[in-house]
């Protein structure tokens, strides 16, 4: 593989930007976040890469200890990628970077695409407690794992099991939240957020609506 390209800046800012300053590298890193994910599932995730980019992304990421590559076996046997320890520890950059970047959210434009886990790491934010949430937006469904501190922070569809609570919410209110605009318990105070389910961190939100 070629050489990386780099700053050549004795700077921690500039080696990290060494390594994930290229254009969709920490998007990768957010989806990869969901767990292993096949090439497949990673480029109808990223709409607007084009093949070529993302391959070389990856490789890059291989080369430089983000991600790795392996062979599901049968009857998956399919190639998926998954971050190392090393990648993992970008969670709280990309937190920083979404937190950050609340106020350039503004109101959606007709070229945005639009995944309904997208939401997921700003949500993650906004939980306080740990447990499996279901999320039930216009977009679709995706669920959340709070507090988790190893594996898989987030999936698309349903929970894959009884989650400890389920929250539906509609489009406008969940832009709220990832604006900053509005909080969680607040949300769920004034009936924005719809919550079930019989986990603490369900008995949590239900109690703050009627403010105990």
């Amino acid at each position: 593989m070629p050489p990386r390209r780099s700053y050549d800046q004795y700077c921690s800012a500039a080696r990290a930007l060494d390594v994930v300053g290229d254009r969709w590298t920490l998007l990768i890193v957010r989806e990869l976040l969901a767990g292993p994910r096949r090439y497949t599932d990673l480029h109808a995730d990223l709409p607007g890469v084009s093949t070529d980019v993302l391959a070389s992304r990856l490789r890059d990421m291989e080369r430089d200890g983000l991600a790795t590559r392996r062979r599901l076996p049968p009857p998956g046997a399919a190639n998926v990628y998954e971050l190392t320890p090393r990648g993992r520890e970008l969670l709280p950059v990309l937190q920083a970077l979404g937190e950050w970047g609340q106020g350039e959210l503004g109101e959606r434009r007709p070229t945005d695409a639009v995944r309904a886990h997208w939401f997921a790491l700003p949500l993650l934010r906004l939980l306080d407690g740990e447990g499996l949430v279901e999320v039930r937006l216009e977009e679709g469904r995706f669920h959340v794992y709070a507090g988790a501190g190893e594996g898989p922070l987030y999936g698309d569809g349903p929970a894959p099991a009884e989650p400890d609570a389920a929250l539906a919410l509609d489009t406008a209110t969940c832009t709220a939240l990832s604006r900053g605009e509005l909080d969680l318990v607040r949300a769920v105070r004034e009936g924005r957020v719809e919550v079930t389910g019989e986990g603490p961190l369900a008995k949590t939100l239900r109690e703050t609506r009627h403010g105990r």
